[in-house]
């Protein structure tokens, strides 16, 4: 549930900005409650011989965690787009995560993705396969297991340039029978999560029952577990190239309920009279979403969960290690600027 309340009023020039309306009542963050944390979007796929990284040796493991590590990164999230953890051996997983500490690097995370529990045909195979994932999850010592509703990417959308430009899977609008199947099936998963100590966060994503701010929080409350929150990844959903919510209501609406954050941004240009839209990857500072007042108020809301960083194109590892930087910086200026009566110790 939501720990405090905000508005929007607007500034001289009129454009929209935060009137933070909470009382500070919680004790200001540690830095590490909010681990910056390194994406594997840039990580290579396969091998320098084409074998894909499911089937890699140790070594070749420990050369991509040591050049995230080279980044300034103590903390990353593994992806089943990366490597499936949970179809690996016991043997094979050890072997994985010794080498994630061997490198310096923590583990808050396993983000499972494009495995929906009400795909057509696959939902069942795909819940046990979320099951199956928080248990190796919680063997690896991660605290929250991030997933979603949303599907594999349709053929039109693996051959555009960015993806997001191209149509996907949508759920079925108004069927509450699908909705309610969506509900009990991600409340199996996060009861498994909870049992296990872990917290299960749902990632926004377009044309899905978590595609909008409002339908989110209606599935999680749905959900009701308090275990089971948001993952406000509104990059997202500012990066479609057609009419989208704003960023300021989008995150007014979900960060109340966050319990874990992708953190990315976009430049996006539109005509007044919708017949185009644009929007292509930028670094945390120069894109739309201000993520100074984003953090500000995640921060006064009482979010102390992980900042994923993530990027698309180019030199992802790189572009991610500058975003880490900056968000330590409104990290940091966030924090001094909480008002005096929150506890500091």
């Amino acid at each position: 549930m939501p720990v405090s309340d905000q508005s929007f009023r607007t500034d001289d020039d009129g454009g929209p900005r935060f009137i933070l309306m909470e009382q500070y009542t919680m004790a200001a963050p540690e830095p590490t409650d909010l681990p910056i944390t390194a994406s594997m979007n840039g990580a290579p796929r396969v091998t320098r011989d084409g074998r894909p990284m499911q089937e890699a040796t140790p070594q070749e493991w420990s050369a991509v965690f040591e050049e995230i590590s080279a980044e300034g990164f103590e903390h990353v999230e593994l992806s089943d787009g990366w490597i499936t953890p949970a179809e690996l051996t016991p043997e094979r997983r050890a072997e994985l995560r010794a080498v994630i500490a061997d490198a310096g690097l923590a583990l808050p995370s396993l983000h499972i993705q494009r495995v929906s529990v009400i795909e057509p045909g696959r939902g069942e195979r795909n819940l046990a396969y979320g099951h199956a994932s928080i248990d190796v999850a919680a063997e690896f010592g991660a605290r929250t297991y991030n997933t979603g509703l949303h599907r594999p990417l349709l053929p039109a959308q693996q051959q555009a340039l960015w993806f997001w430009t191209a149509q996907g899977p949508v759920d079925p609008v108004d069927d509450r029978d699908a909705w309610d199947l969506a509900v009990r099936r991600i409340r199996e998963l996060g009861e498994h999560a909870g049992s296990v100590g872990m917290d299960l966060s749902l990632e926004l994503y377009e044309d899905t029952y978590l595609g909008t701010a409002d339908s989110a929080v209606r599935f999680v409350q749905d959900v009701g577990l308090d275990n089971v929150g948001l993952n406000p990844d509104v990059g997202n959903l500012i990066r479609l190239h057609r009419p989208v919510e704003d960023w300021r209501e989008l995150y007014a609406t979900t960060l109340p309920y966050a319990n874990y954050w992708h953190a990315k941004n976009y430049q996006r240009d539109e005509a007044d009279d919708g017949t185009w839209f644009s929007a292509i990857p930028a670094t945390a500072r120069d894109g739309i979403i201000d993520y100074r007042e984003v953090i500000a108020l995640a921060i006064s809301l009482g979010y102390r969960g992980a900042i994923v960083c993530e990027h698309y194109g180019g030199d992802v590892l790189s572009v991610s290690a500058e975003n880490a930087s900056y968000f330590r910086r409104m990290i940091h200026s966030a924090i001094t600027r909480l008002p005096d009566d929150v506890d500091r110790a």
